[in-house]
C-alpha cells in the first residue's frame, strides 16, 4: 500500500514537473496555458489520490470522510480548471495578444 502512495505522489511530482517544463520552454501566451491547465490537475489528481489512499491506511469513519473531501476538491478542480483556461484564453484575445509564427522559416 506505501509503494503506491509513493508512486502516485512521484508521478504527480512529475506531471507538475513537466507543467512548470512546458511553461518555461513553450513560446507563447497560449502555448503556456496548455501544461498549465492539462498537467496541473494530472499532478493534483495522482497526488491527491496517494494522500486519500494514505488517510484510509488507518480505516474509520473519520478518515473515510477526509478522503472523500480529498476526492471533491480533484472533482472541482477537474470543473474549473477548464473553464479557468478558456477564460483566461478569452481575455487573451480580447486584448489582442497575437499566435505565435515561426519567423525563421525557410521557403
Amino acid at each position: 500500500m506505501d509503494i503506491l502512495v509513493i508512486l502516485l505522489l512521484i508521478i504527480g511530482l512529475f506531471f507538475f514537473l513537466g507543467g512548470a517544463v512546458g511553461i518555461m520552454r513553450m513560446p507563447d501566451f497560449y502555448s503556456r496555458l496548455h501544461p498549465a491547465g492539462k498537467l496541473d490537475t494530472l499532478g493534483i489528481f495522482t497526488m491527491v489520490m496517494g494522500l486519500a489512499i494514505y488517510n484510509l491506511h488507518h480505516f474509520s469513519f473519520e478518515s473515510l470522510l477526509l478522503s472523500i473531501k480529498m476526492f471533491l476538491i480533484v472533482f472541482f478542480v477537474f470543473l474549473s480548471s477548464p473553464t479557468a483556461t478558456h477564460s483566461i484564453v478569452d481575455a487573451g484575445m480580447r486584448a489582442g495578444l497575437r499566435h505565435w509564427t515561426n519567423k525563421k522559416r525557410k521557403g
